[in-house]
C-alpha cells in the first residue's frame, strides 16, 4: 500500500507539475518574456507550492530539488509551449481555464496526501494542499508584478481547500488513496470550472 501511494503521488506531482509549467509559460509568453524568462515561470508556477509545502512538513529537501525529473518535466513544459507559441496563442480561453483548473485539482490532492503520508494533521494536511495548489501561481503574480490570481479570481483557493476537503473525507471513510484522490481531485476541478463559467465569487466588502 505504501509502494501504491507513493506511486500515485508521484504520478500526480509529474501530471501536475507538467500542466502548471504550462501555464506558467503561457503566462511569461503573454507578458512578451525572453526564452529564460518563460522557463524562470514554467518552473515558479510548477514547482514552488510543492517546495512550500516540503519545507513545511520536513521533507528536505522538496523533492522537487532531489528529484530531476520535476525540474525536467516543468522546463519540457516551458520549452514546448515557447517552441509552439503560434499554436499556444490560438488556444480557446476556456481550454487554459481547463488546464488551470486541472493543475490546481492534481496539485491539492497531491499536497494534502503527502502531507498526511508525512503524519500531518488532516486540518493542517487540506492547509498543505491549497499551498501546494496556489503558492507557484502566487510567486509566478509577484513576479509579474500583478495581485495573485488567488485574492481576486473567481473561486480558486477554495476549490484547492473544499477538493482537500473531500480527500480527507473520503480516506476517513476507508476509499483507498487513488480514488480518495480521484473524488478530491474531481471536486476541486468541477467546482472552478462552474465558479468560472457561474462569475461565482467571494463575498466582498462593498465600496
Amino acid at each position: 500500500m505504501k509502494y501504491n501511494a507513493s506511486h500515485l503521488l508521484l504520478v500526480l506531482d509529474l501530471a501536475g507539475t507538467f500542466v502548471f509549467g504550462m501555464e506558467g509559460a503561457m503566462a511569461a509568453i503573454r507578458h512578451e518574456l525572453d526564452f529564460f524568462g518563460v522557463l524562470v515561470l514554467a518552473f515558479t508556477t510548477a514547482l514552488v507550492g510543492g517546495v512550500i509545502r516540503d519545507l513545511l512538513i520536513g521533507a528536505v529537501p522538496p523533492a522537487s530539488l532531489r528529484d530531476n525529473r520535476y525540474a525536467a518535466t516543468a522546463f519540457a513544459a516551458g520549452a514546448a509551449v515557447f517552441v509552439f507559441h503560434h499554436f499556444v496563442v490560438k488556444i480557446p480561453m476556456p481550454v487554459i481555464i481547463g488546464l488551470d483548473a486541472a493543475g490546481l485539482g492534481l496539485f491539492a490532492v497531491a499536497g494534502t496526501e503527502k502531507a498526511l503520508e508525512f503524519g500531518i494533521s488532516p486540518f493542517i494536511a487540506v492547509l498543505l494542499g491549497t499551498i501546494t495548489g496556489v503558492g507557484g501561481g502566487t510567486v509566478r503574480d509577484m513576479f509579474l508584478a500583478q495581485v495573485p490570481s488567488i485574492l481576486r479570481s473567481d473561486i480558486y483557493a477554495t476549490a484547492a481547500l473544499l477538493g482537500a476537503i473531500v480527500l480527507v473525507i473520503a480516506r476517513r471513510l476507508g476509499t483507498s488513496a487513488t480514488v480518495a484522490a480521484f473524488l478530491g481531485g474531481t471536486f476541486c476541478f468541477v467546482l472552478r470550472m462552474v465558479a468560472v463559467w457561474q462569475h461565482w465569487n467571494l463575498p466582498k466588502v462593498a465600496g
